[in-house]
């Protein structure tokens, strides 16, 4: 009698165990597919690095590539007026940029004739990963305009751009 007893109790206790477990499977499934996407994020990384350490002439003409569209990017911009920008810049920059731009960023001189702009300076701020920094200088005989803007490689196209004030050698404007 007192086994049981003893083989119930333990059968019970081995079934509330086995319960447990069940009701467990459904963490552990999220779990795994958070585990999953996490290596795919870190071997999509690692192959980007390796690309950039073992093929740095595609790294350096990838560069050079972004560095053109970036500076073709602001003399079109400085150099049309607002209301083209959507059709001008599409497929330059994204929309949010677009918008930004016809909202904020458009130079401020007006004259009878818009000032015509050239882009003297394209400094490169960040080179690595996918997404290129940049530091840029849009010059018109009565202002100077200086941008941040954010390139991203894969799309081939301004993502983010921000207007800085220009102190010092570039600070022309009357």
């Amino acid at each position: 009698m007192k086994n049981s007893r003893l083989i119930i109790f333990a059968s019970l206790v081995l079934v509330g165990i086995l319960i447990t477990q069940l009701n467990q499977i459904p963490n552990l499934d999220k779990q795994l597919l958070q585990a999953k996407a996490t290596l795919k994020q870190a071997k999509t990384s690692q192959k980007q690095s390796q690309m950039i350490v073992f093929s740095p002439q595609s790294q350096q003409d990838s560069v050079v590539d972004s560095t053109k569209r970036v500076a073709s990017f602001v003399k079109t911009f400085s150099n049309q007026p607002t209301s083209s920008y959507p059709d001008t810049l599409k497929g330059m920059a994204t929309e949010k940029v677009i918008n930004e731009l016809t909202q904020t960023f458009a130079p401020s001189v007006t004259f009878s004739d818009k000032a015509h702009y050239d882009v003297p300076l394209v400094g490169l701020k960040n080179a690595w990963g996918f997404d290129l920094e940049y530091l840029v200088i849009a010059k018109s005989d009565a202002q100077s305009v200086a941008y941040t803007i954010t390139y991203d490689t894969d799309e081939k196209q301004v993502t983010d751009m921000s207007r800085l004030n220009l102190k010092g050698a570039f600070d022309n404007e009357k």
